[in-house]
């Protein structure tokens, strides 16, 4: 096994850990900590995701242009660096008095660092698997194993002092750098890196052309982005369940390390899953339990049940994930699949999500969490059927679709 796989699932397994520590408990952290109610932290996910919207499209442009260079990931860690200082100095107390600056502020800092951050990173190492032939899913699952590990201490040391997930994080980007600095690139694949010149608007304009693009759109839309606002700001929604805010956060970090836990399991297992059931099959599949998990979690009642509904993320992500980048790969040109899976899934994602956490975030406060969450899953419903008749039908090729 190359030692690039070994690299890169150690890099996915501190950026995650370092992810887990900043995000996981992050809706809880605005909500009890700096005491924001659920429209105003609507508000902040809808300017991170923005945000977001500015970075992915430069990212996945000059991703592809740099093929297997590292630049970019050296620029991402760098932002990650700065999450501990920055939160503690000058985003959180400016939440308290200038409010719309520190949004803004701080979506992109988070933007550059994660909510863009996370798909340079896994498009990057989809191209090290296409190039040096070890299996993506494989090494995704390092990601999840790290989030897990994270997660598990996420809550007690929220409870130590709730800005020292934060300095984690940036303690997590500096081995993040040194990792990185042994990570091999290979210089002769054409495939990875089409060209040298560089023209934004051209990348841009032929994006936007390709053929069929349309259709996983769809998918994109009405379910990943759906499930998004969903998740924003369920910690919340989950806390509530416990007779007290610290015992929630507690057990909501030991549920979701378990949770991460199954999921790299999954993801191990997930390519020949794929395989077996087929690819538009896997990401019908795995809508569908999305709507699941979002409807029921608006019917149940106990902190056991809504513990349960949450472990099906374990089995809705790596089906979703497994089979979009092979879906990706199947049915659009290489060269640009860093843009396709930047733009086309994580842009549009956070596009539709900045367009309904605010008001999303409203609903809450007015019919509550649990009515909303049944209206989010209908929708979804609804979406999937579309789905069904737009998502392209697989096709057979030789070894094009085998190397992920």
């Amino acid at each position: 096994m190359s030692s690039n796989y070994r690299l890169l699932s150690v890099i996915l397994f501190v950026y995650f850990m370092a992810w887990s520590f900043s995000f996981s408990l992050f809706p809880i952290w605005l909500s009890q900590e700096v005491g924001l109610n659920s429209a105003k932290v609507g508000i902040i996910f809808s300017i991170n995701s923005i945000m977001a919207l500015l970075v992915m499209p430069c990212y996945g442009i000059l991703q592809d242009k740099l093929g297997l260079q590292k630049t970019l990931l050296y620029f991402i860690a760098f932002f990650i660096m700065l999450i501990g200082p920055f939160v503690s100095f000058v985003y959180a107390p400016l939440l308290q008095t200038q409010f719309y600056l520190a949004a803004i502020l701080g979506g992109a800092v988070f933007s550059c660092a994660f909510l863009a951050g996370v798909g340079t990173l896994e498009s990057y190492i989809d191209k090290q698997s296409r190039s040096t032939n070890f299996e993506f899913g494989k090494a995704r699952m390092w990601g999840s194993l790290g989030w897990a590990m994270a997660s598990y201490f996420a809550g007690l040391s929220f409870n130590l002092s709730p800005s020292l997930n934060y300095w984690l994080s940036s303690i997590a980007a500096v081995c993040l750098m040194g990792f990185l600095a042994f990570v091999k690139v290979a210089q002769n694949q054409r495939e990875i890196a089409p060209s040298r010149t560089f023209s934004p608007v051209k990348q841009l304009t032929a994006f936007f052309k390709i053929a069929g693009l349309w259709r996983l759109s769809v998918f994109v839309i009405g379910v990943s982005c759906i499930y998004a606002v969903f998740d924003q700001q369920f910690a919340i929604y989950y806390t509530s369940f416990f007779d007290t805010p610290e015992q929630g956060r507690e057990f909501f970090g030991y549920l979701t390390s378990a949770q991460v836990i199954l999921e790299a399991a999954i993801l191990y297992l997930a390519v020949k899953w794929v395989n077996y059931v087929g690819i538009k099959n896997s990401l019908l599949l795995s809508g569908v339990l999305m709507a699941i998990r979002i409807y029921c979690s608006g019917i149940v009642s106990d902190s056991i049940s809504i513990s349960l509904l949450k472990l099906l993320h374990a089995i809705e992500l790596p089906l979703m994930l497994i089979a979009l980048f092979k879906y990706i790969n199947m049915h659009f040109d290489a060269r640009y699949s860093a843009m396709i899976y930047i733009i086309g899934f994580q842009f549009t994602t956070q596009l539709v999500a900045s367009m309904l956490a605010v008001a999303v975030g409203v609903v809450y406060d007015h019919v509550g969490f649990a009515l909303a969450y049944q209206y989010l899953g209908l929708v979804i419903c609804v979406f999937i059927v579309l789905s069904l008749f737009t998502l392209k039908k697989d096709v057979i090729k030789t070894n094009h679709e085998q190397s992920i």
